[in-house]
């Protein structure tokens, strides 16, 4: 800017040095002015720099690196450069092509899609200008391998089952903290992680898959041997229960009772024949019933 300041200011004053001697019209009077005006107010920018309300910024004069220019108007040397860092979150998203491949504490290979809202500390502006250079750059060299190097370790310590579904909003949680943990040292904020997916690649889901239908089948196989057990304590229920009961009837039962119930039935019998012979006596001696006597 300065450079081309400098040759605005060198043309205005070519022409206007022309039109002194006499030598051309008007028209070279009204361009040596615009040129010199315009040379002028770019020479002016070269010592001011205006920061943005969302933004800070650090100057770098001479290879010296400056404090932190808060949002406002600052003055400043031709010779300094001024790099500005945007205080707004942003959001880093390992999706897609970024995807983390993550590998369970059993082997299992899964895909994580993340999502990491970071800002920068305008305190520590100056360190990450010193780490990174820009902003572009904090989150190239700084924010996204950090935040993959932390979701593999952690998905490392879970299974697979875990990582996949049980787990997930503890495994969340877990990144958020040792991501936060990691990088707000440095000056990075971290505003939110979002584990947005998990899903497994084709060999694990087909292991997954096998393990359902595995889990279906014992629990199939489990509910049939309680339903038989139930069943068993049913009838041997039932069975004790008959049993009590034919023991109460037998022990009521007494040769003189059983005697008189069978001569009673014998008697009923005989009232179609006068006299009739039944088996009731003691040993198998027949009894004679007269039932012509009541």
């Amino acid at each position: 800017m300065l450079i081309l300041s400098l040759l605005f200011l060198a043309v205005g004053s070519g022409l206007l040095i022309l039109r002194w001697r006499k030598i051309g019209s008007w028209p070279v009077t009204l361009g040596g002015i615009l040129a010199g005006a315009l040379g002028l107010l770019l020479g002016l920018t070269t010592f001011v720099h205006v920061v943005g309300p969302t933004d800070v910024a650090v100057p770098t004069s001479l290879g010296k690196v400056g404090r932190t220019w808060q949002p406002g108007l600052h003055f400043k040397s031709p010779l300094t450069d001024v790099t500005t860092f945007s205080t707004r979150p942003s959001d880093l998203n390992l999706t897609g092509d970024s995807t983390v491949e993550v590998h369970s504490s059993e082997g299992g290979v899964l895909y994580a899609d993340i999502t990491v809202k970071w800002s920068i500390d305008p305190e520590h502006t100056v360190e990450l200008f010193k780490l990174a250079g820009s902003a572009d750059a904090v989150q190239q060299r700084l924010v996204y391998p950090d935040s993959r190097e932390i979701v593999r370790n952690v998905f490392a310590r879970h299974t697979s089952v875990e990582g996949y579904s049980s787990q997930r909003e503890a495994i969340s949680a877990e990144i958020d903290k040792l991501i936060t943990d990691r990088l707000a040292p440095r000056g990075i904020l971290v505003n939110g992680v979002n584990l947005r997916n998990v899903r497994p690649n084709d060999a694990l889901q087909k292991a997954i898959d096998q393990k359902i239908q595995q889990d279906q089948a014992t629990a199939q196989a489990q509910a049939a041997v309680l339903t038989a057990k139930a069943e068993a304590e049913k009838r041997r229920i039932e069975a004790d229960s008959t049993a009590a009961a034919n023991a109460a009837i037998a022990n009521s039962l007494t040769d003189k009772i059983l005697l008189s119930q069978c001569i009673e039935a014998f008697k009923a019998a005989a009232e179609k024949n006068p006299v009739y012979a039944s088996p009731c006596g003691t040993n198998g001696t027949p009894v004679i019933v007269d039932g012509t006597k009541r």
